[in-house]
């Protein structure tokens, strides 16, 4: 359920909460375990993926042999990329100001 509605998660380019049931999937633990998560900030795909990863660790230590299996399919690794900062002198992080020769 995607913003307290009654629709669920639907992340473009996946069906619908497919990202988010893959750490369940791969734990054979489908239907085994309810899950409510917040997510605040992001967009709808980088938000399933921080709720996957959360799922993951989750898992994890309820039981620690799931770990394999789930970092053999890279869900333990969490992606660290972030918004870059703006620069000095810029437009934005790395859009310059239009160049003007006279």
């Amino acid at each position: 359920i995607v913003d307290g509605g009654d629709r669920i998660c639907d992340v473009p380019g996946f069906g619908p909460s497919d990202v988010l049931s893959q750490p369940f999937e791969i734990t054979q633990t489908v239907g085994k375990y309810d899950t409510h998560a917040t997510c605040s900030g992001g967009g709808l795909a980088g938000q399933a993926g921080a709720i996957r990863h959360g799922i993951t660790r989750a898992l994890m230590e309820i039981d620690i042999a799931h770990r394999p299996a789930l970092k053999s399919a890279g869900m333990v690794t969490r992606d660290s990329r972030s918004k870059a900062r703006k620069k000095y002198g810029q437009r934005s992080a790395r859009a310059r100001f239009q160049y003007s020769k006279r």
